[in-house]
């Protein structure tokens, strides 16, 4: 009988034991999908955050850029809109200064000269040598002391070549001596009177190469309507 006893415990205990064990299976099964479903989301919630944070970036940095193209043309706009006013500054002076060069011309009349000189050039030159630049130190010794002035200057060529390209040798000329005057004394162009004479206003004939070498120049004259002014002087600076 005690062994009945003893078997019948040991086969209550398996029994038990098989039940135990079938229920943790079936739990098992149960919840896996939710586990999966779990897991899935988490990572759908991690995949999510991660394309946020990229659209964030992506965002800041393209109202960056927006905002650093807008700066750009506003200080595109903002030069721009200074250099306009330049250019109309520029413009309103040189107006003036023509004007005021107008008024002068009109009145050359009432114009003496101080100090003359002429400046020779070589053949089909514009520029300027040692000895041309020290017959215009001359001119250019005597503006500080002259008031009421203007520079009148004439360039001249020989009779070689186009007409047209003589009148424009004869700028080219004329402007090398605008220069080297306005750079060293601070002459402004509202006080210089300009003409380009082409072959038209020869001081020698053209006939003979020292003729020629004569009617290669730049006459520079300054001149003031001031009484008191120094007597004219003439020189000239031969470049043959």
């Amino acid at each position: 009988m005690y062994r009945n006893s003893v078997v019948a415990i040991a086969l209550a205990g398996t029994m038990a034991f098989t039940a135990g064990c079938a229920t943790k299976k079936s739990v098992a099964r149960e919840t896996a999908p939710i586990i999966n479903k779990t897991n899935e989301l988490d990572d759908l919630t991690a995949q999510t955050t991660r394309n946020i944070k990229d659209l964030d970036t992506r965002a800041t940095s393209g109202i960056k850029d927006a905002q650093a193209k807008a700066d750009t043309a506003n200080q595109h706009a903002l030069s721009a809109d200074q250099q306009a006013q330049q250019a109309q500054q520029l413009a309103t002076n040189a107006n003036n200064g023509v004007s005021s060069l107008t008024e002068r011309v009109a009145n050359l009349d009432n114009y003496k000269p101080v100090v003359e000189q002429s400046v020779k050039f070589g053949f089909d030159k514009a520029d300027l040598d040692k000895k041309s630049k020290a017959a215009l130190d001359e001119v250019g010794a005597q503006i500080a002391n002259t008031k009421g002035y203007i520079i009148q200057i004439e360039g001249s060529t020989d009779s070689t070549g186009d007409a047209a390209y003589n009148y424009d040798l004869s700028q080219r000329r004329a402007s090398a001596v605008i220069q080297y005057l306005a750079s060293k004394y601070s002459v402004p162009a509202n006080k210089i009177y300009v003409i380009g004479l082409g072959k038209d206003k020869p001081v020698e004939k053209n006939a003979t190469a020292k003729g020629r070498a004569e009617n290669r120049r730049v006459d520079v004259r300054l001149m003031s309507n001031q009484s008191g002014s120094a007597q004219p002087s003439s020189t000239s600076a031969s470049n043959q």
